[in-house]
Formats: structure tokens, C-alpha cells, sequence
């Protein structure tokens, strides 16, 4: 592990950084160029110390997770995360067939959206980044432990995790779910965590493998949904999908139609959303 090049990249990277360009209020002038270092330890989901330990060249050793994050925090290209992971004596991620490094263009779209929940989410269904407002309504996933971060695992192993939905849509939550999964296996057969997804999904719950056998495909581009908050009640939502150019990462997008009471209480939510008064 390079320390002094590794800070030094850190710091040049988050200089170039407006809180504009990832989605932050811009705040009292300051003083220096660039986002602050609470800023971005903000975004990465890990405490300032540890952030501003790797800036001044004498903090740990930083995990293979928490190297991800900050690359998606301070927006780098791949070739720039890459780079960040090689300066921590770290092999940048090469043997997954769809990446899990969320293109800084993604991460734009993301940012402006302010005042509707949006997160990109691989097609194996791992939420890879979130806006405030996902957060919000979903709850916050880099929270969670890396496995629990997986939107379908959760849907089949938490409990908790359904009472977001109304009881009686949570038959179609679940079939929508897997028959999403049937087509992106099929896109990629040789995908080992697509396979070892299906395996512990297969073998924790019965419904997930009745489904499974059931061998539904739809590739999900646009629904309705409505979710259960535990403060604003319920919503009904838009959901639009967007696909990436490979299909491996997908930007959601829930909007509420304008004067409906499910678009006031999305604006409720907005407002509340970055109180402690949501579920993690």
C-alpha cells in the first residue's frame, strides 16, 4: 500500500468535486476548492476520521468494499478506481462479468434528481448507489452487511422487507422478482454470483423455488408500485427502469403523478427524508 500516492490521489480527486456535481447543497463559502472531507465520507457511508486518516497518509489498510465506495463517492472513471485500488495494494475488480462500479454518468442522473427516489441497481439486483429520497423510502443499503444489499435476497429472506408492500401486491413483488432473474441468468450463463444467487435463494426459501420452477421471463422496464411507509403512509409510484448500454446496471426512478395525494406525500417524504424517522 502506497499511503503517500494514495492520499495524494484522495485529495486531488475530492478538489475537483463541486457539491453540485454529486447532488449536495452548496453551503456557506468555502474557503477551499472542492468537497470537504465529511463530505465525501458522507457518500461513502464511513466515518470522517477514517476518510481523513487515508488523506494524511496514515490510515489502515482500507477493505476491497470500502475502496469501492469511495471510488463511486468521488466519481471516478474505472480507470481512475482501478488506479485507487492498485495505490492500496489491492487487484482492482476484473472477474465479474458485470461490473459493480457505477458509471460517473449514473451517478449525474442520480444526483440531480432531488425530489423523486432513484437508485442504480444491478441486474443480480444489488443496490449499488442511492439518492436521499431512495434512501427514504427504501431504507439506507450501504448500511446493511454487502449481502443484504441484494433487493431480491431481502425481498425472500427478511420479513421486513415485504412490509414495504400491501399484502395483496406482494404476490406480484415476488414473481416480478424472480422472472427478472430468470432473464438475466439467461443473458449470462457463465455469471458464478448470478448462480450462487439462485442456489441460496433456491435453498433458503420454498417460495423463491416454486417460482423458479415456474420458469417466468420479463426483463422489468416499467410498473406500478405502491409502498407502505411507516410515516407517510401509502404511495403509489411510477417506476421507470433504464438500462445501461450492457444491461448489467439499471437506474429506477419512482415518480408520483402530479396532484395526486401519493404525489403529496412523496413530497412529505422529501422534506422528512433526511430526519431519523424511516426504517433502516
Amino acid at each position: 500500500m502506497d499511503r503517500a500516492e494514495l492520499a495524494d490521489f484522495l485529495r486531488r480527486r475530492r478538489a475537483r468535486l463541486t457539491p453540485a456535481d454529486v447532488g449536495l447543497p452548496q453551503g456557506p463559502r468555502r474557503r477551499t476548492p472542492g468537497l470537504r472531507r465529511e463530505e465525501v465520507a458522507q457518500l461513502a457511508g464511513m466515518s470522517t476520521d477514517h476518510y481523513t486518516r487515508l488523506e494524511q497518509a496514515r490510515g489502515s489498510r482500507p477493505s476491497r468494499q470500502m475502496l469501492a465506495a469511495v471510488a463511486r463517492a468521488l466519481r471516478l472513471t474505472r480507470d481512475e478506481r482501478d488506479h485507487l485500488f492498485h495505490l492500496a495494494g489491492e487487484e482492482p475488480p476484473r472477474d465479474r462479468p458485470a461490473s459493480e462500479h457505477v458509471r460517473p454518468g449514473l451517478l449525474l442522473i442520480l444526483d440531480r434528481l432531488t425530489d423523486a427516489p432513484a437508485q442504480v441497481v444491478s441486474e443480480r439486483g444489488d443496490v449499488l448507489a442511492q439518492n436521499a429520497m431512495a434512501k427514504a423510502l427504501h431504507g439506507d443499503a450501504s448500511a446493511r452487511p454487502e449481502a443484504e444489499r441484494n433487493v431480491i435476497w431481502r425481498y425472500f429472506t427478511d420479513a421486513s422487507a415485504r412490509e414495504l408492500y400491501p399484502a395483496e401486491d406482494r404476490d406480484h413483488a415476488a414473481r416480478a422478482a424472480v422472472a427478472d432473474l430468470r432473464a438475466a441468468v439467461a443473458r449470462r450463463p457463465d455469471d458464478a454470483r448470478l448462480a450462487a444467487l439462485v442456489r441460496r435463494l433456491r435453498a433458503r426459501s420454498e417460495e423463491f423455488s416454486a417460482l423458479w420452477d415456474a420458469h417466468e421471463v420479463a426483463v422489468r422496464r416499467s410498473d406500478v408500485k405502491r409502498y407502505l411507509h411507516p410515516v407517510v403512509g401509502l404511495l403509489e409510484l411510477d417506476c421507470e427502469v433504464l438500462l445501461s448500454p450492457e444491461h448489467d446496471q439499471r437506474l429506477v426512478v419512482y415518480t408520483a403523478r402530479p396532484g395526486s395525494e401519493s404525489h403529496e406525500r412523496l413530497e412529505l417524504l422529501r422534506v422528512i427524508g433526511l430526519q431519523d424517522l424511516t426504517r433502516g
